[in-house]
């Protein structure tokens, strides 16, 4: 008893009351008569309730949960799930191509782009977005601060790349060494040596970077590079990944070829971007080193030859017909060796466009696998993905995400139905950029929660 009154009496001294502690206690959301998808599980777990306090989950239960103050949401049976992770997203890239971006953007463009980028994301079901280029901090902090509406944001900072390379985004003319406006705001870096990768590395993880990385490939849409490069020496590699173990963190690359993919894990990249050419041998050799993979399943429609950006430009064209060839077995390995796959979209251009391209991205994935492969994709395999950061470098350290579970953080979506029956209710489309608007936010997901607060609700 005399602890307790020295303790209120010191309290009382410093100007904090109980009253005032009390009104500090987290406050509490109690969802009811819901079907729970955990991020994981095949079958939905029935007639549950899930109880909020702060920002994590601190009870699922199907039976009553006693919380007398917490607001109560009424599910009337819909399904409760984790809200989504977006593994590969470019939040910073408006296009309409590098050259526009290079030459003719400004901070300011980039910025608003990013800001508009970021709300549509998380009304679209995506609360965690990991940034695979481009963006420093800044839309992080403003997200975390409550300035612009956003999802969590992991972001990479500059591309690292080497000189023709994917991450040369200079003007064709430009000499060797010259400063770009993509270099000036960090957010690609041409490296050409073990120290260069090493000082652009830390200078990203300076700028706010969760993770690096690196562009071991070419691309198709890029102007200097074939797809088939294989960019970075084997040194340049390992210096980037022992860059991120000084942070505790990893490297994600940019690995399109089998031997670029083998060199990346080798190296001890620990998450293959795109992969195209992914095999069984490549999968036994991920599961060894505890890798993840993440590709955009665009790169295997029929229509990626029909893109303006690709079948106007004679180069990309050729070079998308010899990737589409060379990319064919993609889907039937993956099926055959089953590896870590997290989601990606990896869309470069306009707001509009760009929740097209989401929306066929997630239709492929239903289509191509199956809603539950679909699902743990866009949940939990995500979450484990982005928690690769560690313990120094991971801006959210204090929940797991893309799951339901007591201690996980409060990132949740109701959603109209049972998508691991009918998918569409994720807000899908059969068709990409040729595809009606998409609407401001998926009508089949009446509730967005996001960090324990709600960003939409259109129950009542």
């Amino acid at each position: 008893m005399k602890y307790l009154q020295l303790l209120g009496a010191v309290l009382t001294s410093a100007g904090i009351t109980t009253a005032a502690l009390a009104q500090e206690e987290p406050a509490q959301t109690l969802f009811t008569n819901v079907n729970i998808f955990d991020g994981t599980s095949k079958t939905l777990m029935e007639n549950a309730s899930v109880l909020i306090e702060g920002n994590l989950i601190k009870t699922v239960s199907t039976g009553e949960i006693s919380a007398a103050d917490a607001t109560v949401i009424d599910g009337g049976g819909r399904t409760l799930m984790p809200g989504l992770v977006e593994a590969h997203a470019h939040l910073m890239l408006m296009g309409p191509s590098l050259p526009v971006m290079e030459a003719n953007t400004t901070w300011e463009d980039f910025a608003i782009h990013g800001v508009k980028m970021s709300e549509m994301y998380l009304m679209q079901g995506f609360t965690t977005v990991r940034d695979a280029g481009g963006a420093n901090a800044g839309l992080q902090r403003a997200v975390n601060a409550g300035t612009i509406v956003g999802p969590r944001i992991y972001p990479s900072g500059a591309f690292i790349g080497t000189r023709g390379g994917h991450a040369d985004f200079a003007n064709f003319t430009s000499p060797v060494g010259e400063s770009t406006n993509m270099g000036r705001l960090n957010m690609a870096q041409e490296v050409d040596s073990v120290a260069e990768v090493q000082k652009f590395g830390r200078n990203n993880f300076r700028m706010g970077a969760s993770q690096l990385k690196f562009m071991q490939s070419g691309g198709v849409v890029s102007a200097f590079d074939p797809w088939q490069l294989l960019a970075g020496s084997q040194e340049e590699i390992e210096a980037a990944v022992q860059v991120a173990n000084e942070y505790g963190s990893y490297v994600m690359a940019h690995s399109y070829r089998k031997e670029a993919i083998m060199t990346a894990l080798n190296a001890g990249v620990r998450s293959i971007e795109h992969g195209f050419m992914f095999d069984c041998e490549i999968s036994a050799l991920m599961e060894e080193k505890g890798a993840y993979i993440t590709t955009n399943l665009t790169a295997f429609d029929p229509g990626l030859l029909d893109i303006p950006a690709v079948n106007s430009v004679p180069a990309s064209l050729r070079k998308a017909k010899s990737a589409s060839a060379a990319f064919v077995d993609y889907i039937p390995n993956m099926k055959q060796c089953p590896a870590k796959r997290a989601f990606q979209t990896d869309c470069v251009g306009g707001v509009g466009d760009c929740s097209k391209q989401i929306a066929y991205e997630k239709f492929l994935n239903a289509d191509f696998f199956d809603p539950h492969t679909a699902l743990v994709t866009m949940t939990s395999t995500g979450g484990e993905l982005v928690a690769l950061s560690g313990d120094f470098m991971n801006p959210y350290p204090d929940g797991k995400l893309g799951v339901i579970e007591e201690g996980a953080y409060a990132d949740i979506l109701l959603v109209d139905g049972n998508p691991l029956e009918d998918f569409s209710v994720m807000g899908t489309s059969d068709k990409w950029f040729d595809g009606p608007t998409r609407p401001y936010s998926v009508e089949t997901m009446p509730l967005i929660m996001k960090d324990g607060v709600i960003y939409k609700n259109t129950l009542n």
